[in-house]
């Protein structure tokens, strides 16, 4: 990030990338193309939940996990989880770049900052919130805490951070599996 902060690199510095006003010769402020990019974001929101769900009930998913629970143990089996942890990692890093070209363009700036520290640990905090032993988890925790962010920001500007450490410590003491676990509970308490 110190990197990309500095002008001689040619990153634009502090400011970063400015003024996106056309892409693939269509001006980005135009609704045709917002919702364009909006429903690009959806689609690759949907692929890439369906390719993680095909993955994870696979014989691939299965060696994930074991690579996660116990990689000595997945070694001595005679699996190599080199080749497993870089799949995955290289697949996270197209998803990530994907993602990145379908935000820019709708924001209309990318600057140094977005890598800083503070962006992942709320990525962590989402993850929480939704819940890390599902798929959907993660989704409706940025919707969640993005939501209260969007609230408390415009009804508390002065106290909107310590809100958001309120709901992620309240999480973390009673739903410890996040509002996707808490739901689950709920459901099975219900049914049985």
């Amino acid at each position: 990030m110190l990197l990309f902060f500095r002008n001689e690199t040619g990153f634009g510095g502090n400011n970063g990338f400015t003024d996106f006003k056309r892409i693939l010769g269509y001006s980005i402020t135009a609704p045709g193309m917002r919702a364009t990019l909006f429903g690009l974001s959806a689609l690759l929101l949907i692929c890439v939940l369906v390719l993680s769900r095909v993955l994870m009930k696979s014989k691939f998913g299965r060696i994930l996990t074991a690579v996660r629970d116990s990689e000595s143990r997945l070694m001595f089996c005679g699996y190599d989880p080199i080749r497993y942890k870089l799949f995955v990692w290289t697949l996270s890093a197209v998803i990530c770049g994907i993602a990145g070209a379908l935000y820019v363009p709708q924001v209309g700036i990318i600057n140094p900052s977005e890598m800083s520290p503070a962006n992942s640990i709320e990525i962590a905090v989402w993850v929480a919130v939704g819940g890390r032993a599902s798929i959907v988890g993660p989704i409706i925790g940025a919707a969640t805490v993005n939501g209260a962010k969007s609230f408390f920001t415009q009804a508390f500007p002065e106290y909107w951070l310590f809100f958001l450490g309120l709901l992620f410590i309240c999480v973390t003491l009673f739903l410890p599996l996040g509002i996707v676990g808490f739901a689950s509970k709920l459901k099975k308490k219900f049914i049985n």
